[in-house]
């Protein structure tokens, strides 16, 4: 199957069962186009408060409306899925007024989702603490041990895993997102191997880049039908003094129609100090995106 019958294969098929929840994804989607403003959000772990309720107070600080939060770690045994955690980082988000714009199982990367048994668990448990939260995303990622390239027998058991946790999230209404090297055209090959509408793509513009595709061919390639969530990353750099010409980035993403969060990650020059960093990359990216 070539690269354009698959995706018409997924958009006029998968996707067809995940209208009805389309909508509640694509909230945002329904505010006039004259009143839209992209919500500027920070990983927690890129701010130094991995899984950490302190983030909300820090990214009060830097000006931002939401945090993408970590599950937790293996040292932590993923702590957000205790009831008193999670009662802690939603006080936190309201007392702060930052949002929980989305969640994530970093620590994929060191116990990998392709080979261990226990992170079907995390993704089990982390649809339901996505729910709680009010969260509609969940950032699966595949680095380090866990990277795919090359490596068919892990892709073939991440789609198994896949498929055996995908009905929850298709229930509970939460998209399992794949962050990875893989290009668009592997990640699509992922997603029609699972077979659901709920599992998507996490684009990073930075990570696409570093592995020399060409992104903005990419992401509308992708579209709104696969990416669920962004990175605006910079590596050893300030947003818009790097690799990534971002105002291509803003071009492509409103030639696709993408109208959700925008979230930072990395973004600090080398030797430099992350929080005037992320002031600055905020105001970049809300002059930028928002003008």
């Amino acid at each position: 199957m070539n690269n354009l019958n698959r995706r018409d294969f997924i958009r006029n098929g998968l996707l067809l069962a995940g209208a009805g929840s389309l909508a509640s994804f694509h909230y945002m989607n329904a505010m006039p186009s004259s009143s839209f403003v992209y919500p500027i959000g920070a990983c927690d772990w890129s701010i130094g408060k991995t899984s950490d309720p302190d983030a909300f107070r820090l990214a009060k600080e830097l000006g931002l409306d939401g945090i993408q939060v970590s599950l937790g770690t293996a040292k932590n045994n993923m702590h957000l899925r205790q009831p008193q955690i999670q009662q802690e980082f939603l006080a936190a988000s309201r007392s702060s007024g930052v949002r929980i714009g989305s969640m994530a199982i970093g620590e994929l990367n060191n116990v990998p989702y392709k080979s261990e048994s226990i992170t079907q668990e995390w993704v089990h448990d982390c649809i339901d603490v996505a729910q709680v939260l009010g969260c509609k995303v969940i950032l699966l990622a595949f680095f380090h041990h866990g990277d795919l390239r090359n490596d068919p027998a892990g892709k073939a058991e991440v789609i198994r895993k896949l498929r055996e946790v995908a009905p929850k999230a298709e229930k509970q209404g939460i998209y399992l997102a794949i962050e990875s090297w893989l290009s668009a055209e592997e990640h699509l090959e992922i997603i029609e191997g699972v077979g659901s509408s709920h599992v998507r793509v996490y684009y990073d513009v930075a990570n696409a880049t570093e592995m020399g595709y060409d992104i903005y061919r990419e992401m509308k390639l992708l579209g709104t039908e696969y990416i669920c969530e962004i990175h605006m990353k910079e590596n050893g750099q300030l947003l818009g003094q790097g690799k990534v010409d971002f105002q291509r980035v803003r071009d492509t993403l409103k030639d696709i129609g993408y109208r959700d969060w925008l979230v930072i990650e990395g973004a600090v020059p080398s030797g430099g100090q992350m929080f005037p960093a992320y002031i600055e990359n905020r105001r970049f990216l809300a002059q930028l995106m928002n003008a």
